[in-house]
């Protein structure tokens, strides 16, 4: 195969510049050894006293897989796996992880993953809040890795304009009928630091947990200072008649100037297990596609003996809450490496003995399909227009197929309306559509043989190869078509695989 033998050579060169460029960016994505060491020891004993089967470990692209879908919402291109098989020295997937990372299309997309948490889907009220800003702000913040305590910090208790602060926009958000409204705010921030469903105690005490009435009016009334207008959020400091008070941890509530950066404090103090648990949890969930303990923001109260979320969280903790090196310790596991094959685990339980199967998200599925529809890898170096298109038409699909909203970590089932949407949809078959631009086409029009046509449309669509009994059933319509024909063909096979159950789920 002389055409993909050029390529090769390409990627080989390539590759050396990518060395050089993400060396650096390793030394922030190494996983903490003794952290993983100590999860997969967890792992091992639990497996090991429930007699449980436990899975092989996964195949190198499909691994690769998963993380370019964890940390980039898309399949990786074909350039991408070539560049990834033509570098086999050890330690490759940490190599890859430290790049995917320190990639701009991680910030991109964990910053709308972790924005949805945040501050919603909704863009209103307008005038008060911008949640384009908020995003573009989280997502530098996240490309120059500060420290997550110090983000969350800053998105608690900054004051001023929402366009020139945008963290504040996280309290702006909240304003209604001219006040903040500290209910929501308290809700909100129990859920996403702390891991908790408190909103039920806004009315009367918990009835299946310990949270009471009080203890949530003294969560809210860190936000009583808060005001927003048109100057921009900022905190009347004595101007609140609502006590503020932490529901544990009192020793943690240092006295600052203001409510809302002692609730800060509080939060992110690093003997607050709660707050370490969440994060670990939430990234849990986006690595997994579904979180280590579900609901994502809704743990039990941490017990006296240390799980997952507690050896995870004092790693991220010690480790000065350094948010990529937590992702690549998960990634690191061997939880994360196993095989989606093996004997059949809960849905609401999983064993992590196997990788659990997870339907992609909407943006995940339509990532892929835009991303398969390219040879090359659509990133920042891509033409403006390429990037312009793929976000028109990522935000068109995503409101068709259904936006899942802030809940996107709950398991839910496909629908009919989103199967006809793959199968006939007018963008499904533009893009998969043969032409010269496409990897259809262009696909048809490269590979010398057969075989190579269609290993590289199954490495560009599911990133793996064709069984034997896969090849036994396409490579017979392939053989002996040119041109126009074999355009057709292989734009068959590509509809077919895209349209496959394996397309649109995690495994």
């Amino acid at each position: 195969m002389r055409v993909w033998a050029i390529f090769g050579v390409a990627v080989t060169t390539a590759m050396t510049a990518v060395g050089a460029q993400h060396s650096k960016a390793l030394s922030k994505a190494d996983p903490w050894p003794e952290t993983v060491a100590a999860v997969d020891a967890h792992f091992e004993t639990t497996w090991a006293q429930g007699e449980t089967s436990v899975a092989p470990p996964a195949a190198p692209l499909t691994v690769l897989r998963r993380l370019s879908l964890a940390l980039h919402g898309t399949v990786p291109s074909l350039e991408e796996i070539r560049q990834f098989e033509a570098d086999p020295a050890p330690g490759r997937l940490q190599r890859w992880v430290a790049r995917m990372l320190a990639d701009p299309r991680f910030a991109r997309y964990f910053a709308e993953r972790w924005a949805r948490a945040l501050v919603g889907t909704e863009r209103t009220p307008v005038v008060i809040f911008r949640r384009d800003r908020f995003v573009a702000w989280l997502r530098d913040e996240l490309a120059r890795n500060r420290p997550y305590d110090e983000i969350v910090r800053s998105i608690i208790a900054s004051e001023g304009l929402w366009t020139a602060r945008p963290a504040v926009n996280f309290v702006s958000r909240a304003r209604v009928d001219g006040r903040v409204d500290g209910a929501a705010l308290a809700g909100r921030t129990a859920r996403v630091f702390l891991g908790q469903r408190i909103d039920c105690a806004q009315c009367h005490d918990h009835p299946y947990d310990d949270w009471t009435q009080a203890q949530f009016e003294g969560l809210a009334g860190f936000f009583a200072e808060a005001r927003v207008d048109v100057s921009g959020v900022h905190d009347r400091v004595r101007s609140a008649t609502v006590t503020a008070r932490v529901p544990f941890g009192q020793a943690w509530a240092t006295a600052t100037a203001t409510r809302r950066r002692r609730l800060a404090a509080w939060v992110t103090h690093p003997d607050n297990r709660r707050f370490a648990r969440a994060t670990a949890n939430r990234v849990w969930g986006l690595m997994f596609g579904r979180p280590w303990r579900a609901p994502v923001d809704d743990l039990e109260d941490p017990g006296p003996d240390a799980d997952v979320l507690d050896i995870l969280g004092r790693g991220f903790v010690d480790g000065g809450y350094d948010l990529r090196r937590l992702i690549a310790t998960v990634a690191a596991t061997k939880a994360f490496g196993r095989s989606s094959r093996g004997p059949p685990v809960g849905e609401t339980e999983p064993t992590w003995a196997v990788f659990p199967l997870a339907r992609l998200r909407p943006e995940q599925v339509v990532g892929s399909l835009l991303q398969a529809a390219s040879l090359r890898t659509i990133d920042r170096e891509s033409p403006g227009w390429v990037r312009a298109v793929r976000w028109l038409r990522e935000r068109d699909f995503v409101h068709e197929y259904g936006d899942l909203g802030g809940d996107e970590l709950q398991v839910r089932p496909g629908t009919i309306a989103q199967a006809l949407l793959r199968l006939n949809g007018r963008m499904f078959q533009e893009l998969i559509t043969a032409g010269p631009w496409s990897s259809t086409g262009r696909l048809a029009a490269l590979a010398e043989d057969d075989l190579g046509c269609l290993e590289a449309t199954y490495l560009t669509f599911l990133s793996r190869r064709p069984t034997p009994a896969e090849r036994a059933h396409f490579l017979p319509p392939l053989a002996g078509t040119s041109g126009r024909i074999r355009g057709q063909r292989v734009e068959d096979i590509a509809w077919a695989l895209a349209n496959a159950p394996e397309f649109s789920w995690n495994h």
